[in-house]
């Protein structure tokens, strides 16, 4: 259950109660694509820097190891050691993303592998079975993300079926859900809006899909390709129809500045894997912007990556020492910078709503956006 605590304009302080313990919203879902974080982060580690959720893809899961093998050993909550809330995206961008190993049609998709080239076909259905065998605590609608740009036809004609899928994902959820040997009986499940930067395709496709009483809402097909200012409009636009007491989730978004403008326009969840891929490459966020661990001018720096910061590797380890483990290879370097960058999203979330909770939030957003911005002069 969702439950809307108060709001600042459009921007939303919320809760959502799950059978794995409650979400604090708005909140950022940390990306375990394959039941993992990439660099080396575990659960405890997510732990301890302040994770609410963690988000897991299901067409990479159903690959490898296979669903029904994670189904088999007691769902993905025990198999990767998380006893918190994980959601799992539906299959749905491997349709955008995998294009040359896809076709689609009114049924579903018919994927090749890209691990080994073995013929899959997921629809609706299937998409909710796999996620059912992976018992995470939200699942999330199949569709299809429509590429960018695209003509309104093909929009018009991706988001229709899109809606009709959606239909089939809540009935086949439902009788999931009520089976006996269903790991999580409990599983939520959120629709998707689907449009491209056609608003009223958009609009009018959140007006049907709120009709289904879902347990919430996504934007889906964003941040691919379409300008910040065409996002945030799109934003603006399409959210005031979407339900205010179901929580609105802006998938696979995004920078810290794309956060805090979309937290104004009313979205409880992101997630992105920018924190970490971004640590991967030495890049780590601050509130004075961003660093490139890698330049030389951290070579003798004993500074911690960002003074002040309450993270298990500025309390220890410098920024030339940091440097040094990425310049040789070591990866316990990049484990380093993803694990800051992950405790520096989850920090901004809970100062999001902290500044909602103490009616702060104008001037919070103001003073994050400068720093997050900027270019570090140090």
């Amino acid at each position: 259950m969702y439950t809307l605590l108060k709001k600042c304009g459009n921007a939303k302080r919320g809760r959502l109660e799950t059978v794995h313990g409650i979400i604090e919203t708005p909140v950022f879902m940390n990306v375990g694509t394959a039941a993992a974080i990439k660099g080396g982060v575990s659960a405890q580690d997510l732990r301890m820097i302040g994770t609410q959720v963690e988000l897991s893809n299901t067409y990479h899961l159903h690959v490898r190891p296979g669903d029904e093998v994670i189904w088999k050993l007691g769902g993905l909550h025990k198999f990767m050691a998380w006893d918190r809330p994980i959601l799992t995206d539906s299959g749905g961008f491997q349709v955008f993303s995998l294009t040359g190993l896809r076709k689609i049609r009114e049924e579903g998709v018919y994927f090749h592998s890209h691990v080994d080239g073995r013929k899959i076909f997921m629809g609706p259905e299937e998409s909710m079975r796999i996620q059912s065998h992976l018992a995470s605590t939200i699942a999330m609608a199949f569709d299809e993300c429509p590429p960018y740009p695209a003509t309104r036809e093909y929009m018009q004609n991706s988001v229709d079926r899109t809606t009709r899928w959606l239909v089939r994902c809540k009935a086949e959820m439902e009788r999931l859900n009520a089976l006996p040997d269903t790991i999580n009986p409990h599983q939520m499940l959120f629709g998707i809006n689907q449009g491209g930067t056609f608003a009223d395709i958009r609009i009018e496709q959140a007006k049907r899909i709120t009709e289904l009483d879902l347990d919430g809402y996504a934007l889906g097909g964003l941040a691919v390709g379409e300008t910040h200012a065409e996002m945030y409009r799109i934003l603006e636009e399409t959210v005031p129809h979407l339900p205010e007491d179901k929580p609105v989730y802006l998938m696979g978004v995004g920078t810290p500045a794309n956060i805090l403008e979309a937290v104004d326009r009313g979205v409880d969840f992101f997630d992105c894997v920018y924190p970490s891929r971004n640590g991967r490459h030495g890049h780590v966020y601050t509130n004075q912007g961003k660093r490139n661990l890698l330049n030389a001018r951290y070579e003798l720096d004993d500074r911690p990556i960002e003074e002040g910061c309450g993270c298990p590797v500025c309390q220890r380890y410098s920024r030339a020492y940091i440097r040094h483990l990425l310049k040789a290879g070591e990866i316990l370097g990049l484990r380093f910078c993803v694990l800051h960058n992950l405790y520096f999203y989850n920090r901004m979330m809970e100062e999001i709503r902290e500044a909602l909770d103490t009616d702060t939030w104008p001037a919070y957003k103001a003073r994050k956006l400068a720093g997050v911005t900027g270019v570090p002069a140090d």
